[in-house]
């Protein structure tokens, strides 16, 4: 199997094995796939986070409205006992206004935050340091933990409007957001290898050979994004191996510097009549008076 190192610009994201045989537009498709699945995790994670504080998303219409706002427009949250926790709630106020403040028991949110971090940990981009490649399911295993998760805890489901129903369910907005500069439309992928783009017609094994065992690093883009920068020459380890020793050297050379310019007459190298004594025997010559 062919190992990619898959990054988006100079970012190391996860590890992916395939074959010479795939088809480029096909390969794209498949790490698009779980790069954009990834930032799923990522989002509902952080939104779990937010539940287990602050509780379910308030409606729409009083999203970051005060008590007093809420309250002269006769506004109701109709979700929030619908919606209720297992084992109950106790009151959290969201500074930002955008939860009822009903968190659930300090239980269930060791649940909930247990499963962020099992989630987080599936996916993580250390990963690649380990040599564990990543797949569609193994995606698909952290979404599926983290569902379970909120489901124990609200088993009567979360509001519609709620974020994180709203991705499990693959209906959430991100127009307007941060997230949605991140995701990368499947359609609009670009595949990057040494600089050059890798043209969906072509098999993978025509730009990189026919070794299986190859291990190439591949580059995300969007459409009409430009050429990701180039990996450098030495490596990141060797980078910083050089700068160690270059420290190192420079170090030595102000310590040469601080050095007196006679100290080396202390030195026994440098005593001019060292030779003369080891030739008549009078090195290392002891005397012993006696009365």
């Amino acid at each position: 199997m062919v190992l990619l190192h898959v990054k988006r610009g100079e970012e190391s994201q996860f590890l992916y094995e395939t074959s010479t045989g795939v088809r480029v537009e096909q390969l794209g498709y498949e790490l698009v796939t779980i790069y954009n699945g990834r930032l799923k995790v990522s989002r509902v994670c952080s939104e779990i986070e937010e539940l287990a504080k602050h509780g379910t998303m308030l409606p729409p219409d009083m999203l970051g409205l005060t008590d007093e706002q809420v309250e002269e427009l006769h506004l109701v949250d109709e979700w929030a006992d619908k919606c209720v926790p297992s084992g109950g709630w106790r009151f959290n106020r969201d500074a930002v206004g955008r939860r009822n403040g009903r968190q659930p028991q300090p239980k269930m949110v060791e649940v909930l935050e247990k499963a962020v971090a099992d989630a987080k940990e599936i996916v993580s981009k250390k990963l690649t340091t380990e040599g564990k490649p990543m797949t569609q399911r193994t995606v698909q295993e952290a979404l599926d933990l983290l569902r379970g998760a909120v489901m124990i805890v609200y088993p009567m489901q979360l509001p519609p409007h709620d974020p994180i129903r709203m991705e499990f369910n693959n209906t959430e907005d991100l127009t307007g957001t941060q997230a949605s500069l991140e995701v990368i439309e499947p359609a609009k992928v670009q595949l990057w290898f040494a600089g050059k783009l890798m043209l969906n017609d072509k098999l993978l094994g025509e730009i990189v050979g026919q070794n299986e065992k190859t291990k190439i690093i591949v580059k995300l883009a969007k459409l009409n994004e430009g050429a990701p920068g180039r990996e450098p020459v030495v490596s990141e380890d060797a980078r910083r191996q050089m700068m160690a020793h270059a420290y190192r050297r420079q170090e030595e050379l102000k310590k040469l510097e601080q050095d007196d310019d006679d100290q080396y007459l202390d030195s026994a190298w440098s005593d001019s009549r060292s030779l003369k004594r080891q030739v008549h025997g009078l090195e290392n010559v002891k005397f012993k008076f006696t009365k």
